[in-house]
């Protein structure tokens, strides 16, 4: 659905965008991570044809948006981070407005189906300024599903909503997302961690991991991580579990509960269960715990700043030389 190979895009000497290369495929919901300037919404801004790029190729729905923007554009819907709205019109008026800049045939019965798709039927009369951030944010879905895109692009969907709006809109996005491609960039971690079944990184304009969370997870933690639980306040327990082959860290989090983390390379789980038990600690709950998104995301922008920290004094001592 969208492939992207050695897109770059610079504003003078700045590079926003440096030689990113990556796949969307059918049917995926897909987070696009990053901190602020790092690249994300200059990409989402050139894959939906609203920016020019400086080198690369990006083909979207099967068509260049470079060379064929029109077409491109045709099958793509697109939420921005800020979303053009009239706010003296209805709900009903401004997407009707939009259908007819589209030119769609059927345009009032269209804004109906989307106003259903985005539950918002019961809100068609009201006028856009009397509405909710969190409604204006559907809106702008319904805007970006007026002509029955292939691929959704959102930008940080939910930034600026409060708990319930938020809830309301990833259970929105997760639904649409079982008939189209969805690509959508935040910076909240849970975010995506909750929505998406693949996860694109992004630093400083360069893809630094791409991958499913789970599987991101086993390439960066090596080894297991294991929460327990015991009865009583689990005192020595900790020098105990030290012991056990195979455990690298011992951390106490709460009275009789602790944090595991153990080498690559084994199931250590039995013998961690049973050095518990033989030092008549009495076992409550033993489960496996994986890295979270943000541990992933810190690791990999913090790896990526060190790696660039490290090469420029080589650069320097170059350019001395």
């Amino acid at each position: 659905m969208i492939q992207v190979e050695g897109l770059t895009k610079r504003y003078g000497q700045r590079t926003a965008v440096d030689g990113v290369s990556f796949t969307v495929e059918r049917g995926d919901i897909v987070g696009f991570l990053g901190p602020n300037g790092a690249g994300k919404t200059t990409t989402m801004r050139i894959l939906t044809g609203y920016m020019p790029a400086s080198e690369g190729k990006a083909i979207v729905a099967g068509y260049d948006v470079f060379t064929h923007s029109l077409e491109a554009r045709k099958r793509t819907g697109y939420l921005p981070e800020s979303v053009p709205l009239y706010t003296d019109m209805t709900v009903w008026q401004y997407l009707d407005f939009m259908a007819e800049l589209r030119q769609l045939p059927g345009r009032e019965d269209r804004v109906d189906e989307v106003l259903e798709s985005v539950h918002m039927t019961d809100r068609a009369d009201s006028f856009i300024g009397n509405l909710s951030k969190g409604m204006r944010q559907r809106i702008g879905l319904a805007q970006a599903l007026l002509h029955r895109p292939e691929v959704l692009i959102l930008d940080e969907p939910t930034i600026g909503l409060d708990p319930a709006q938020v809830k309301d809109v990833r259970d929105l996005i997760r639904e649409l997302g079982k008939e189209r491609t969805v690509m959508l960039s935040t910076h909240i971690l849970s975010e995506a961690q909750t929505l998406c079944n693949r996860v694109l990184i992004i630093n400083k304009g360069k893809i630094v991991a791409e991958d499913s969370p789970d599987r991101l997870r086993t390439r960066l933690s090596g080894g297991d991580r294991i929460g327990l639980k015991v009865t009583g306040d689990g005192a020595g327990l900790a020098d105990t579990l030290s012991k056990v082959p195979g455990v690298t860290t011992v951390r106490s989090v709460s009275d009789g509960e602790f944090e595991i983390e153990t080498a690559p390379g084994g199931n250590i789980r039995p013998e961690v269960a049973k050095a518990v038990v033989n030092g008549n600690w009495g076992l409550l709950e033993m489960k496996s715990m994986g890295m979270s998104l943000e541990e992933i995301y810190l690791q990999l922008v913090q790896a990526e700043s060190e790696e660039e920290e490290a090469v420029q004094p080589q650069q320097e001592e170059a350019t001395d030389a």
